[in-house]
């Protein structure tokens, strides 16, 4: 059997606001958008006792055996929705401890596939439960749009939204999603929000906030470095930290800028991963 390949895109929060706490898990209001670079996720189903799951490609290195991949199909096997075995080899291109949503997005692209394929037979809201089992942030990429995610933890999706050009950037270090969270110890109050495709328009954006940036530009200062000298180059619209860092983005309105912006930054910073892109 050939393999089944697909694309597995990085998200991006655009905006990101913390509005509370459950007993596990802190409560957000976030913006969320999808960009052109991804990992490349390559299926076939084979004869053997267990699942073989490969990761190549630049950033492979540190991710172990318990993964959102093999957290997917343990809980398939469990829920007994699955009974055979597959060979799944990521290519790595979007970087751990980012922001970016990687993992994440692995499982759920992989969960999407098997769905789309008829491999396994669940509806929507199984899928969802069964995203939500494997990681909060699961759920977004099972529909790669701009989407809303709302203080009460539901999905608003928007299609055919305004395309922005990115520079991303990373440092040579991640940010711990569990540490960032530990330090939040004022949440932001929950807008009344009419949500609507405007809300991802250039002003608008302009004008949020990630509220967990402060947070890791006070631990790690060369991200509030980073930040200043992105904010110099070709005039960006803004510059924010997506998720819990540690990835900066510039957004740009032309391609032009983002590239010429991509080219200085390189300069100056010669050992940090940087990528320009665009939102899907």
């Amino acid at each position: 059997m050939n393999f089944n390949k697909i694309k597995s895109y990085a998200k991006i929060n655009l905006s990101l606001s913390v509005v509370g706490k459950s007993k596990k898990l802190h409560k957000i209001e976030s913006l969320v958008a999808f960009i052109d670079l991804y990992d490349l996720i390559s299926i076939k189903k084979i004869q053997s006792k267990n699942h073989r799951i490969v990761f190549t490609g630049k950033f492979k290195k540190k991710i172990n055996s318990n993964n959102t991949v093999s957290k997917l199909l343990n809980i398939l096997e469990k829920k007994k929705i699955i009974n055979q075995k597959f060979y799944i080899k990521i290519v790595k291109n979007i970087p751990q401890e980012s922001g970016l949503g990687g993992g994440s997005m692995n499982a759920a692209n992989i969960l999407r596939s098997f769905i789309k394929k008829k491999i396994i037979k669940i509806d929507k809201k199984k899928a969802y439960e069964i995203s939500n089992d494997i990681g909060s942030d699961v759920i977004l990429g099972l529909e790669p749009t701009n989407s809303i995610i709302t203080s009460k933890n539901k999905i608003v999706r928007f299609k055919k939204c305004k395309r922005l050009f990115t520079l991303i950037v990373k440092p040579n270090f991640g940010c711990s999603t569990k540490k960032i969270y530990a330090k939040v110890n004022k949440f932001d109050k929950v807008k009344n929000y009419k949500y609507s495709k405007k809300m991802f328009n250039f002003e608008y954006l302009k004008k949020m906030q990630n509220s967990l940036e402060e947070i890791a530009l006070s631990r790690y200062p060369v991200l509030k470095e980073i930040k200043s000298y992105l904010l110099k180059l070709e005039n960006p619209i803004f510059v924010r930290m997506t998720g819990s860092g540690s990835a900066l983005v510039s957004y740009y309105y032309s391609k032009k800028h983002c590239d010429r912006a991509k080219k200085l930054f390189n300069k100056e910073y010669k050992k940090y991963w940087c990528v320009s892109s665009k939102t899907i």
